[in-house]
C-alpha cells in the first residue's frame, strides 16, 4: 500500500531534482507550466532555517506553492531529529512527500554534519528518517551519492537502511561527494542498488537531454530519472523526457527565441517575489543557460550580468534579432 502511494506521485518517471537557490517557486512553476504532473521538488530547506522563520525571522517564500504544483516533495536538510520532526510536522500540510537531504556536498553543508556527511553517520541518517516519519503521515523519501568518497561507495548498505528505516523512494545522484560535480555520473553502478532494496529508485546525475535520459534508465535500470541542471534554461525538458516514455515520440527543445521569451518570464516573476534590484540579481545565474549558441552571446552576457536597470536589461535582450542567431 505504501509503495502504491509513491508510485501515484512518481508515475511519470520523471522528477525535478532539488537544487539550492535554483528550484525556487519560479523555477518550479516554469517547470509546471510544460510538465501538468511530474513530482516537483523544493530547493533544500535547512531544519535550522526553518525553525527561526517560525519564530518570524523572513524567509517564508522558500515555503510557497500552487495548488497546480502538486505532486511536491519538500525537500529538508539537518542532523538534529527534533528539528527534522518538527520540518516534517510543519511541512505535512503542503506537501506530498518529505525527501531528506543526505547527497549536498557542499563544504558549509557536510561540515555542519549534514547532506552528503550523513552517508558517513549511517545510524545517524536512519534516526532521522525515523524521526520524519513520526512528524509526517505522508512518503518519506532520501537523496544521497554512491558514497563520500571513492573508497568508500556504501551506497548500497545505506540505502537498504534507509529502506529499513521506512524511506519509500529513493533518489541517488551517481557521484561521490569527493567529485562534487566533476567527472561524468556512473548510471550502471545505480543497478546495484536497485538489485538490493525493495522501494522505487530514480537515477540523477548529467541527464541533460532525451537520449541521456534513456542511456541513464538503461544502464541503471532505475525506476525513472531525477532531471536537475539539465532543465536551467529549457524547464520544457522534463515534460520532453516523459512525453517519450509515454508515446516514444522525440519533442525538441526550445528554440532560442522561445528561450528569450520565458527569460523575460522567469525575470519578471523572481522581481514580483524578491523586488526588482533582488530579482535582477537572482537571476543573473540564468543568463548563461538561456542566452548562448547566437553570435555575440558571451558579450550580451557579460553587460547583462552588471547591469541592474530593468529597462535595460529588457532592452539589451529585445536588441537579440534574428541574424545573430544564423
Amino acid at each position: 500500500m505504501q509503495t502504491n502511494r509513491v508510485w501515484n506521485l512518481i508515475k511519470n518517471r520523471v522528477s525535478l531534482a532539488p537544487m539550492a537557490g535554483i528550484t525556487d517557486y519560479v523555477l518550479r512553476s516554469l517547470v509546471r507550466k510544460y510538465s501538468k504532473t511530474c513530482l516537483l521538488t523544493t530547493e533544500m530547506i535547512s531544519t535550522e532555517f526553518l525553525a527561526q522563520t517560525l519564530q518570524g525571522r523572513n524567509g517564508t517564500e522558500i515555503l510557497m506553492r500552487d495548488e497546480n504544483h502538486s505532486p511536491i516533495s519538500y525537500q529538508i536538510s539537518g542532523h538534529k531529529p527534533d528539528l527534522m520532526k518538527l520540518a516534517a510536522a510543519t511541512l505535512s500540510s503542503k506537501a506530498d512527500m518529505i525527501d531528506i537531504n543526505m547527497g549536498c556536498p557542499v563544504n558549509k553543508v557536510v561540515k555542519g554534519q549534514d547532506g552528503c556527511a550523513l552517508m558517513k553517520n549511517p545510524d545517524l541518517a536512519f534516526d532521522l528518517v525515523t524521526a520524519v516519519k513520526e512528524g509526517t503521515d505522508k512518503p518519506v523519501s532520501v537523496k544521497f551519492r554512491l558514497g563520500y568518497t571513492a573508497n568508500d561507495m556504501n551506497y548500497v548498505e545505506f540505502g537498504q537502511k534507509m529502506q529499513e528505516a521506512g524511506a519509500e523512494f529513493i533518489t541517488i545522484h551517481a557521484r561521490t561527494r569527493s567529485q562534487m560535480y566533476s567527472g561524468k555520473a556512473d548510471w550502471v553502478l545505480v543497478k546495484k542498488l536497485k538489485e538490493n532494496v525493495d522501494i522505487p529508485v530514480f537515477v540523477n546525475g548529467d541527464i541533460t537531454s532525451i537520449e541521456t535520459a534513456i542511456e541513464a534508465l538503461q544502464q541503471s535500470k532505475a525506476d525513472g530519472v531525477a532531471i536537475g541542471r539539465g532543465i536551467l534554461g529549457d524547464p520544457s525538458l522534463i515534460f520532453r523526457i516523459e512525453h517519450y516514455l509515454k508515446t516514444g515520440e522525440k519533442l525538441s527543445p526550445l528554440s532560442l527565441s522561445e528561450k528569450i521569451e520565458l527569460l523575460k518570464t522567469h525575470l519578471n516573476e523572481e522581481i514580483k517575489l524578491r523586488g526588482e534590484l533582488t530579482g535582477i540579481k537572482f537571476v543573473r545565474k540564468f543568463y548563461p543557460y538561456y542566452l548562448f549558441g547566437f553570435k555575440n552571446a558571451k558579450q550580451l552576457r557579460t553587460q547583462l550580468i552588471t547591469e541592474e536597470s530593468y529597462d535595460t536589461i529588457i532592452n539589451t535582450i529585445n536588441s537579440i534579432t534574428y541574424a545573430q542567431v544564423q
